[in-house]
């Protein structure tokens, strides 16, 4: 057990009265605003000497929201659909982008706001890491006296409050939710972005099982969140949705995001001394990223005081498998019992001792044996038959077995094999359900073009950008575990041979396969399994496999690429087949 630590990683908390409007908002959807505003938080730490405390808001009198309402249109293109939140002189809609056709959110401020320039700040400092794991800003402009923000809209992502809502975590689904969580933030804090209102209502699940991160930046920036650790308050925020994934409880003594808070009084309890049942190892990983303020974890690791170091301790443990499939038990045939009749009793000719409740049909009596001198002749007729057309068979099957070894020993016959008989089909071609772009370390290249590489059409590609200096994507950090794409083919497939057209010829490349039981892969490791060794591609590269390969997820991974003639390097892939 550890003493709890006293970090606030919920929610902001407004110095004064809060809004009223603050108190009539029960759910959000942009994971900005919660009806819990200091729920969640550490009640007894005290405010510094600067009015301020890490993760909290300074006091600020703040206009009127914006009075606009459903049908008014921003930049002639997003028209506003329904408010979600009206809180802190900003709200928040579900939004239309006209011109696209697709559902948008949008936070709407006015350009008086005090916070109105941070805001914009974090939006385009956000929307610069471009990075799949975060749910994506799309613009953010000042325009008639407003400032909005325009996000993506995921209708089909489910929020982890609900999720949390239904019960604990299946361990498998916890080490997800941990692992995405802190490699996603990592590669934020290494941008020099950092959340500050992690949340429950900031986290969302998509159908694939991929977690998405809203709000980075941004959140905090709406409501004036400042922080003097944030590496170390994004960590615990982190370990508190690992806890309340493993135990269904917040790691705090006040309730929040519709959990119960901890016993008054009692501090930290590690997950599994709340809960029986909780995987020993992510227990003792939450303790580590929530206790990371003078408090020490349970047993001799160290607290973990980044999302880098979260992400290290997730790797280094054991890799949590997902549960075994259940199947309906299936209904078992049963026959009647077998009834015996009163003959084979060897009651026939007595009286039955059945009750008379009970009472059994009466059978007829079986027919006299045949003992008259028809009824032998008969019985020597049928026996003769059957001797003869005993012997007429085996004479056959003598002599077609005969002439099979007479052919086998000709040098000049040849018997077809099985296989000569059943040649194996030829492979055919996998549907791909999707693909994203390999970023091991967290930032992309080119992540929009990657469909151009599975629409069929060789005329469309996926490029790199231009590389200066080194093959291997100039040498820089972030690229040294090169790139590439990572392919979907929506379930457990055999996967027998792969067709990949390069962009240009001379880029080092492998394909690798994910173990069948691998859920979002990101990362090298998350593909043990072989397809083609390392090669020099030319125009395009083709592997047919001897035996095949069982796996969901593909991965065409470049690590060195070919001169422009420019003095730079670039590559990319065309197109992506895979045979089964």
């Amino acid at each position: 057990m550890a003493e709890r630590s006293t970090a606030a990683v919920d929610v902001a908390h407004n110095g004064g009265d809060e809004p009223p409007a603050a108190k009539a908002d029960e759910t959000t959807n942009d994971g900005t605003a919660q009806a819990e505003e200091t729920e969640g938080a550490s009640p007894e730490k005290p405010e510094n000497s600067k009015g301020q405390d890490d993760g909290r808001a300074r006091s600020e009198a703040v206009p009127a929201t914006p009075d606009v309402h459903s049908g008014h249109k921003l930049a002639g293109r997003y028209r506003l659909e329904e408010c979600v939140t009206r809180l802190d002189g900003f709200s928040s809609w579900r939004a239309v982008d006209e011109k696209l056709r697709r559902a948008v959110g949008v936070h709407l401020l006015p350009a008086t706001h005090p916070r109105a320039r941070s805001v914009l700040a974090a939006a385009r400092s956000s929307a610069l890491l471009g990075d799949p794991r975060f749910v994506q800003v799309l613009d953010a402009v000042e325009e008639d006296d407003l400032v909005y923000v325009v996000h993506e809209w995921l209708p089909d992502a489910t929020e982890l409050t609900a999720l949390l809502a239904a019960g604990p975590m299946e361990a498998h689904d916890a080490y997800q939710l941990v692992s995405q969580l802190s490699h996603a933030m990592a590669a934020a804090h290494r941008e020099g972005l950092t959340h500050l209102r992690l949340t429950p209502g900031a986290v969302l699940r998509s159908s694939t099982g991929q977690y998405r991160i809203r709000g980075l930046a941004v959140n905090a920036a709406l409501r004036g969140v400042v922080s003097d650790r944030p590496l170390a308050q994004d960590t615990e925020a982190i370990g508190a949705l690992l806890y309340a994934a493993l135990t269904k409880r917040w790691p705090y003594e006040n309730d929040a995001y519709g959990l119960s808070g901890l016993p008054k009084g009692m501090g930290l309890i590690a997950p599994d001394q709340v809960r029986a049942g909780v995987h020993r190892g992510l227990s003792e990983l939450a303790m580590r990223a929530l206790a990371n303020d003078g408090a020490t974890a349970s047993r001799q690791e160290p607290p973990c005081t980044t999302p880098e170091e979260l992400a290290k301790a997730v790797v280094a443990m054991p890799r949590v498998r997902p549960p075994e499939p259940t199947f309906a038990a299936q209904p078992v045939y049963q026959q009647p019992a077998y009834q015996r009749t009163t003959y084979q009793q060897g009651t026939y000719g007595r009286p039955s001792t059945v009750p008379s409740s009970a009472a059994q049909p009466v059978l007829a009596a079986p027919p006299a044996p045949l003992q008259s001198r028809t009824g032998r002749i008969l019985k020597w007729s049928v026996s003769a038959l059957l001797i003869a057309a005993l012997g007429l068979g085996s004479w056959q099957l003598a002599e077609i077995l005969l002439d099979q070894r007479k052919g086998s020993d000709d040098p000049g016959v040849t018997q077809p094999t099985d296989d000569e008989k059943q040649p194996p089909a030829p492979p055919k071609p996998l549907t791909i359900a999707g693909a994203t772009e390999f970023m091991p370390d967290g930032s992309g290249i080119q992540p929009s073009g990657v469909p151009n590489a599975i629409d069929d059409d060789s005329s469309t590609a996926w490029v790199t950008n231009r590389y200066l200096g080194f093959a291997n994507f100039g040498n820089l950090p972030q690229r040294k575990q090169g790139s590439g794409i990572i392919v979907d083919l929506g379930k457990v497939q055999d996967v027998r041979s792969v067709e990949i057209g390069m962009y240009r010829s001379g880029q080092t490349t492998a394909v690798f396969a994910a173990d069948p039981d691998t859920t979002s892969p990101s990362s090298s490791a998350d593909f043990p399994q072989r397809i083609s060794e390392k090669q020099v591609a030319g125009k395009t590269l083709k592997q047919e496999l001897e035996k095949p390969v069982r796996t969901r997820y593909v991965l065409i991974h470049i690590t060195e690429l070919p001169a422009d003639g420019t003095g730079g390097y670039r590559g990319g892939i065309t197109d992506i087949s895979v045979l089964g």
